[in-house]
């Protein structure tokens, strides 16, 4: 009985040794796991924004920090009125930061013409709430003072139209450039929710 007791003595500091190595491992698969999926999440799925510039005041303002969900591009979501993301570098003649971040104004197929008294689209005039009253949209390139929209791209403006560069000066976007669209401001914590 007491030769039984010592075999048990003597193999307890080994098993407790293996049972550390297997937790350690246990836990960095999780770990890494966890990593994975961080880093899927941030690739395919969601990302941070900051805003630059006052291109879309009054609704967004330099330094507001937004969600950005990059999933509904790629099953038709981004509809008239949504803000998106843009890549600032497939863009002509562009220099205000990596992303830049704007509404859509046109869609694939239709048409956008900017007059003195508003935009029209699809030759009707274009209700814009976000806008501060009294809001003057000018033309900036004749080229795109009436655009129809080919496959695949898009007319964007920001919502302070005095100071944005946007459509307006460098043509419609392309599907590609287009990152995702923003899901929500969460900075500063008081104006958290939708744009």
């Amino acid at each position: 009985m007491r030769l039984d007791s010592t075999e048990t003595q003597q193999d307890l500091p080994a098993e407790t040794g293996s049972h550390w190595l297997t937790e350690l491992i246990d836990w960095l698969k999780y770990i890494l796991i966890a990593i994975l999926i961080g880093l899927l999440l941030v690739v395919f799925v969601i990302q941070r924004n900051s805003v630059i510039g006052h291109s879309m005041v009054p609704t967004l303002f330099p330094d507001d920090q937004l969600i950005v969900e990059k999933v509904s591009r790629w099953f038709g979501g981004i509809q008239h009125g949504d803000i998106i993301t843009i890549r600032a570098s497939e863009l002509p003649a562009h220099d205000e930061g990596p992303n830049i971040i704007k509404r859509v104004i046109g869609l694939p197929g239709d048409t956008v013409e900017i007059q003195s008294d508003g935009v029209y689209l699809n030759d009707a005039l274009l209700y814009e709430p976000y806008l501060e009253p009294g809001t003057n949209t000018r033309v900036r390139n004749l080229n795109y003072e009436r655009v129809t929209l080919g496959e695949n791209e898009y007319f964007v403006m920001g919502d302070n139209r005095d100071v944005s560069l946007d459509s307006r000066s460098f043509g419609p976007v392309p599907y590609k450039s287009i990152i995702g669209e923003v899901l929500m401001r969460f900075y500063p914590f008081e104006s958290i929710g939708m744009p």
